[in-house]
């Protein structure tokens, strides 16, 4: 299994699989069609999910992203939430946002209230 580098682009955000159990996603996230711009990462994440490190961190920093990005987001926590379940890693999600982004914060406490595992929200200085 490799690393996954995702390189940002005008309505795609970085994106970070590290083989190690870390994954990143940053910027914003509208392409045009979700589903099929994060088929590669469901694909690495299935794979990862078979055989994760002992604790993955997940760290979002998205200035925004629109409905069918939200969905798909929730789709990588539900993996996370699984991984996690299964005893196997020890997942931790780090939500960050801009001080001055209250939508992004409520955001970030509606994903939390979701998936049950251990999720912090922080704000960006």
């Amino acid at each position: 299994m490799e690393t996954l580098l995702i390189e940002p682009g005008p309505k795609t955000p970085h994106i970070l699989l590290d083989e190690a159990g870390y994954i990143e996603l940053k910027g914003k996230s509208i392409p045009e069609n979700s589903v099929q711009f994060y088929k590669q990462v469901f694909d690495w994440l299935d794979n990862y999910a078979a055989n994760p490190k002992e604790s993955t961190k997940v760290l979002v920093q998205l200035e925004y992203f629109n409905t069918s990005s939200s969905k798909c987001i929730l789709d990588i926590f539900r993996i996370m939430e699984s991984i996690h379940n299964s005893g196997r890693s020890k997942v931790s999600i780090a939500w960050l946002y801009d001080e001055e982004d209250e939508d992004m914060m409520e955001t970030g406490e509606d994903y939390q209230t979701i998936v049950k595992i251990p999720f912090t929200i922080s704000k960006i200085q």
